[in-house]
């Protein structure tokens, strides 16, 4: 509760500043009139004086008041500048060493701050404003009621039409109200005033003003998607090529020289066991052929992962019981369980303990697989100590392998797994003890 009587709530600061003064001076003032008229006074000093002492109590009053309220309204002339944008005006400080002085100076220091922090904010809106209009990416924004209220040229080229003309519209008259409702980030076929094809999709929420703004984001993705599914098909008929090459090449050869022995008269004496060899080589050269692209459509029809929860500690032992050639040790982790396709996750982990064991029984080293938490991710390694990896730059390449009789697809497959879990597969060599070491990331 305000302690304020009521009259003095009525007056004004300027009014209580001169009421004040003129309170500090009654009692001199009164003492000062009251010895002048009881003394031995002529009444022409009397009123003379009492006028002389009356205006300079009255003149030191208004002068107190000056004194106070002048550089306040300095203040509020600097700080309503500062409202208003004007980061240019300073105040002149009496003195340094004086409370007036310091808030004079910190208001001054304050402008100088606010001044460069609009400069900051300027030049950072027009590199977004010059990035926003050069960038080659479509941006809209929509507000609570999905209407246009923000987008760059791309997305004026994109739906054909002027700024002026499409801000204010609903995302349904644009055409764009199922970008609005789709996952997202997606990829999507589509036709736009401005072109077709296939766009990227990304969303987020913004906020201008203080107002939520959705922000729709849609690139172009038919041309880099275009050239990647150009690689895609040299790196196939690149493979193709070489292993069909590899085959073919002797079976020609072999059925030239089959052709060129029976044409001959009389038939050599060994002619049988010849072309016995020579169709036994045609027939591995054929069966290994089969076998490659029968790997190679394992490869282009993985299924999609049926997820249901797994356990990982069952999952560990499950598979470490089908290595039988040496003991595998396991480091148990926390008792996890994650959303996966239990089937084609046991398949990673049998390849990657096959791995290990292989770069591992000529040396007679350890296995060890063991898990554990990382963040919002778990994380299944395995250890070996073999002779660590030579060639760390080919590992998923399909059909690279260093092993006598492997297929090279293994670890392409156990990736691709790993990846449609939203995962990833690495492996590294250990510096000491040394051999290889494989890390599966899946998320929690």
């Amino acid at each position: 509760m305000s302690s304020k009587s009521p009259r003095e709530s009525r007056l004004s600061f300027e009014g209580r500043v001169v009421l004040m003064a003129l309170a500090a001076g009654l009692p001199g003032s009164i003492a000062a009139l009251v010895l002048l008229w009881v003394g031995d006074f002529t009444p022409k000093v009397q009123w003379t004086l009492t006028v002389l002492i009356l205006a300079l109590w009255w003149g030191f009053s208004i002068a107190l008041r000056e004194r106070v309220v002048f550089p306040l309204q300095t203040l509020s002339n600097l700080l309503a500048a500062l409202r208003e944008g004007d980061f240019s005006v300073r105040g002149r400080a009496p003195r340094s060493d004086d409370a007036l002085g310091e808030v004079m100076r910190e208001v001054n220091i304050l402008g100088g701050t606010l001044r460069e922090q609009r400069l900051g904010a300027l030049e950072a809106t027009n590199l977004l404003r010059i990035v926003m209009a050069e960038i080659d990416v479509a941006v809209f924004a929509f507000d609570d009621q999905q209407k246009l209220r923000l987008l760059n040229r791309a997305g004026e080229r994109l739906l054909g039409g002027p700024a002026e003309r499409l801000l204010g519209s609903s995302a349904a008259e644009l055409g764009l109200a199922t970008c609005l409702s789709a996952d997202a980030p997606a990829v999507f076929q589509m036709t736009f005033p401005g072109g077709a094809g296939r766009w990227g999709l990304r969303r987020n929420s913004v906020r201008e003003h203080g107002l939520p703004l959705q922000l729709l984001v849609i690139s172009d993705l038919t041309q880099p998607l275009r050239e990647q599914e150009l690689q895609a098909w040299q790196r196939l008929v690149r493979v193709l090529g070489h292993e069909l090459n590899n085959s073919l090449t002797p079976i020609k050869s072999i059925a030239g020289s089959l052709a060129s022995l029976l044409a001959r008269r009389p038939l050599p004496e060994d002619w049988e066991e010849d072309t016995r060899r020579g169709l036994a080589v045609i027939s591995t050269r054929s069966e290994a052929l089969s076998r490659f692209i029968g790997a190679y459509a394992r490869l282009a029809k993985l299924p999609r992962p049926q997820f249901q929860p797994l356990e990982i500690g069952a999952w560990v032992e499950r598979v470490v019981r089908l290595e039988t050639r040496l003991r595998v040790g396991i480091e148990p982790g926390p008792e996890t369980t994650v959303h996966g396709d239990p089937d084609q996750l046991e398949q990673v982990l049998i390849n990657l303990l096959r791995n290990a064991a292989d770069a591992s029984l000529p040396t007679g080293g350890a296995v060890e697989v063991g898990w554990s938490r990382n963040g919002a991710h778990l994380e299944v390694w395995v250890r070996d100590e073999g002779p660590g990896l030579s060639n760390t730059a080919n590992l998923f390449v399909p059909f690279f392998t260093t092993k006598p009789g492997g297929s090279g697809i293994g670890l392409v497959l156990s990736r691709q797994i790993a990846e449609a879990h939203g995962g990833t597969l690495t492996l590294e060599n250990r510096p000491h003890p040394p051999g290889c070491i494989a890390r599966l990331r899946l998320p929690l």
